[in-house]
């Protein structure tokens, strides 16, 4: 059985939206990347300190819809401190989740995260979803820029 997501504009999505975790940009990253969404104006930036194989610290900039701002502000939460192995499989497994129907229930899979499977239901949002979850990817691969064109 497929489980419906929530409201897309529910409690996480308006929580993280309004007050973001990790928002503001690192003094010295080491890796950095410029993501834009032509279609409705967002812009984010993602900063990332690297140390060996473990991803320090991640934190985002930038303005957006609440979704995208949302979407940067739990990326944040949910990558912190992963290696930069699982962080990258973590991150390609939620932009998956966020593009095909899940089995299940997505928020005992994924805790809070699962509120974005709900832009499933409106496709002009997925791409202010998916935003900062490709900016971090194009960091991490050391470009500096993404695009979700």
């Amino acid at each position: 059985m497929i489980e419906t997501p929530r409201d897309l504009y529910d409690g996480v999505i308006l929580d993280h939206s309004k007050q973001p975790r990790n928002f503001g940009p690192l003094a010295n990253p080491t890796h950095h990347a410029d993501g834009r969404n032509p279609i409705c104006g967002d812009e984010i930036s993602i900063f990332l300190d690297l140390n060996e194989q473990t991803l320090a610290q991640i934190t985002f900039s930038g303005q957006g819809c609440a979704i995208s701002k949302a979407s940067a502000s739990l990326m944040t939460e949910y990558l912190s401190r992963l290696s930069l192995e699982e962080a990258k499989v973590r991150a390609k497994e939620i932009l998956e989740l966020l593009a095909k129907d899940f089995e299940g229930d997505p928020f005992e899979r994924y805790g809070e995260l699962g509120a974005l499977t709900a832009v499933r239901r409106y496709p002009a949002r997925l791409k202010c979803a998916t935003l900062a979850w490709h900016t971090f990817l194009a960091a991490l691969a050391g470009e500096t820029t993404a695009s979700t064109e």
